[in-house]
């Protein structure tokens, strides 16, 4: 498929500090592509050098079959991108159909043609009944989805979306994803960070996970949990499942030893791929999920267990010792 974004040992440095580490990637056209990874990772700089909000550093990196490296297609590129930043810079003492009529001359569209744009993009938003309305009026979902409108005035071939999300409650979250996948039906190409992980599996269809500045695993979202995980986790409160253990052992106080002193995680443990103890949790990463909960009522009676699928957090768990949000 055609790369409407391709790096090659992409490059950043902010005095010594190294935010994007040499990084190779492609984004196809019509897919939605996500950037992951904790605070720090370098994702939001390399977000920042693909809408050329920050220049490159290094290496090569080709946006709408323009080379993006030392800014002379800045303008080029720019008029063909649309940019959902995460910080809400909506002119709030205009109404919703004002901040979108004089953003879209800034494409150069006549006042005419803005306002038929304008009017189109609050229909696509779902906002026809707030046109009238300042932005101060709107809640916080409406004013994402408003965010959303005017990054497509300029109809762009590649669509950023910083954390967009973000600080949304669940059914305003879902409704921006009716938005954004309405997009990929029009075969938009759409780049986005998120924290969220049932938000990334839920719209990616490909990604990559960076660390350190550094790309650490990439690949389609379910691929990428088959590759590096289990099917399934199941995590199991040690501290009441001590209450019934045959010999009454605290076993949430002590680490797991392969001994014979803790028979019940022993047999637990011995059922998984991967297991992590974490206080009074005990997780098992297992492809039979079944056999799991049945092992651990039988052993520990009073246990709490819960059985899930897994996700790409446990994924990049595994890759770097370290959950996403810290």
């Amino acid at each position: 498929m055609e790369a409407v974004v391709k790096a090659g040992g992409l490059r950043k440095n902010y005095g010594e500090f190294v935010a994007v580490d040499g990084i190779d990637f492609e984004i196809p056209r019509g897919q939605c592509f996500g950037f992951l990874g904790p605070n720090g990772a370098g994702k939001t700089t390399t977000m920042r050098m693909i809408y050329r909000a920050s220049p490159v550093g290094g290496g090569s990196l080709k946006i709408l079959g323009h080379e993006a490296a030392g800014g002379r297609n800045d303008r080029a590129i720019k008029q063909r991108i649309g940019v959902v930043p995460q910080e809400d810079n909506l002119d709030e003492e205009l109404k919703l159909r004002e901040n979108l009529e004089v953003f879209a001359r800034f494409y150069g569209l006549g006042r005419k043609e803005a306002k038929a744009r304008a009017v189109e993009m609050i229909a696509f938003a779902n906002l026809g009944d707030k046109s009238e309305s300042r932005i101060r009026e709107l809640s916080g979902g409406m004013r994402r989805r408003a965010l959303i409108a005017r990054g497509l005035l300029g109809n762009p071939e590649l669509l950023v979306l910083d954390e967009p999300t973000t600080g949304l409650d669940p059914q305003a979250r879902l409704n921006l994803w009716d938005r954004l996948r309405d997009l990929k039906r029009r075969e938009a190409t759409l780049v986005l960070t998120t924290h969220y992980m049932d938000e990334a599996e839920q719209l990616c269809d490909g990604l990559v996970i960076m660390d350190k500045g550094k790309i650490v695993a990439e690949g389609r979202p379910r691929d990428l949990i088959k590759q590096h995980v289990s099917s399934h986790v199941v995590e199991i409160d040690i501290a009441n499942g001590a209450r019934s253990s045959s010999d009454g052992t605290n076993l949430s106080e002590a680490p797991l030893r392969s001994g014979g002193e803790r028979p019940e995680l022993a047999e637990l443990t011995a059922l998984a791929k991967r297991h992590e103890q974490h206080h009074d949790r005990l997780l098992l990463y297992v492809d039979n999920g079944e056999e799991a909960v049945a092992k651990a009522a039988h052993l520990l009676p009073d246990a709490e267990t819960l059985i899930r699928r897994s996700t790409l957090e446990d994924v990049f768990l595994k890759i770097t010792g370290r959950g996403l949000a810290e």
